[in-house]
């Protein structure tokens, strides 16, 4: 008997080789990058025999070379898709190369350098992710093959860039799904407590240490500079505010008043430094509550806006929890619809890739039928340019929102 460990099937310059059972190379020769634990023929090439990190050629069941991966063992993503050239490395020749037409991408689009850099699959590196804030760069790594290459993602970002610093964010839920453990640190340079960012023409300061995420959501900029062209003479409630974003772009299309909410006190606090910053703490007004129970008492209270925005965070992060996912959106938007004036506009968004466009429109149909509404849907958006999808993979296009008219 061979001993599975001492694989016969044939080397690639070298590289270890992991084959696939029959036909399971038809989804990664249409373009995906991913591939499933359950697709790997592991009679030939168990799992077992490689470590989390290691770099792969994959192969059809006939021996056909398909793509190179990197691999985790442990999950059930266990090879991501880095390259088609036999025998291609996942080191700095090729991080530079596709962090530069990142650059040149993000370049071509924008005046500012402030902007998703790396976005994952959708710019050919999974598992990475790159937001710059001018001299500044908070990066992820979120799968197991980049987490090992920190070093090398660092020395071409200064060699590219020549940043004033580089943080390392580590956290997430998605970093559970490939057995990595939380972490920040400084990855190069000096990284102080916050800095600002240009978007839409607007200032914002946001910290680069203790912010959500990567500290800014840059995927909804173009869905809220189409709010400014709603917002003149406009009372406008923006809830789920974080750091002020929708808000501020309302009032810079002329709203008259914003009323911001979030749970966080220190979104609260830099969510009004940020009007304040840029010129409209006298229209601002920031209430620190659970927005749900918000909603609520401002709907028991009798207030009304001309313009509601929920943005929200992921109401379903797994498929399994799309039914409960699915009620909350139903239930946050009817709240929502409650609080609008007749011919009001709700905008409504969502970052659950779960989540269809079609879904989230049903959602605020249903929330609009609730208060005996006629539903106009007006504009529908969805993620920024740095934040490209990959055609083969449906999970890299997240982001949407709808801007609903009210008709009585």
């Amino acid at each position: 008997m061979v001993d599975p460990i001492q694989s016969t099937e044939p080397a690639e310059d070298d590289v270890p080789v992991m084959v696939l059972k029959k036909s399971e190379e038809r989804r990664l020769m249409a373009g995906h990058l991913w591939v499933y634990s359950n697709e790997v023929d592991t009679a030939r090439t168990p799992l077992g025999q490689f470590k989390p990190g290691d770099q792969v050629a994959v192969h059809s069941s006939r021996g056909r070379a398909v793509a190179m991966a990197s691999v985790n063992p442990h999950s059930l993503i266990c090879g991501r898709v880095y390259s088609y050239r036999r025998g291609e490395k996942l080191a700095v020749p090729l991080l530079a190369k596709r962090i530069a037409a990142a650059l040149a991408l993000r370049e071509s689009l924008f005046d500012e350098p402030c902007y998703r850099l790396v976005h994952s699959e959708g710019d050919w590196l999974p598992g990475l992710i790159i937001d710059r804030y001018g001299d500044y760069l908070v990066v992820q790594t979120n799968a197991v093959g980049m987490e090992a290459l920190q070093d090398d993602i660092a020395e071409v970002l200064v060699d590219l860039l020549k940043p004033a610093g580089i943080y390392l964010r580590n956290t997430g839920a998605t970093r559970k799904l490939e057995g990595l453990d939380e972490m920040e640190k400084c990855l190069y340079g000096d990284i102080p407590e916050s800095t600002q960012l240009i978007e839409n023409g607007l200032k914002f300061n946001i910290s680069l240490k203790g912010g959500q995420k990567t500290g800014w959501f840059y995927d909804h900029r173009d869905n809220r500079q189409l709010l400014q062209k709603f917002c003149r003479g406009k009372r406008v409630l923006d809830a789920y505010c974080y750091l002020g974003a929708w808000g501020i772009n309302a009032l810079a299309g002329g709203a008259e008043s914003v009323t911001a909410i979030d749970s966080s006190a220190t979104a609260i606090e830099g969510a009004r430094a940020n009007a304040e910053l840029n010129g409209f703490a006298g229209h601002w007004n920031g209430i620190k509550a659970d927005v749900s129970d918000q909603l609520r008492a401002l709907r028991d209270a009798g207030e009304k806006f001309d313009i509601v925005v929920l943005d929200p965070p992921a109401f379903i992060q797994r498929a399994k929890d799309k039914r409960k996912g699915i009620e909350k959106y139903r239930s946050i938007n009817s709240m929502a619809v409650g609080l609008l004036n007749a011919d009001g506009i709700l905008v409504s968004g969502s970052c659950s890739h779960h989540l269809t466009d079609t879904e989230l429109q049903r959602a605020v149909l249903q929330a609009g039928r609730q208060g005996n509404y006629g539903v106009q849907v007006m504009a529908r958006g969805h993620q920024g340019q740095d934040h490209p999808v990959h055609a083969a993979i449906p999970e890299t296009e997240y982001l949407k929102a709808i801007y609903a008219r009210m008709l009585r």
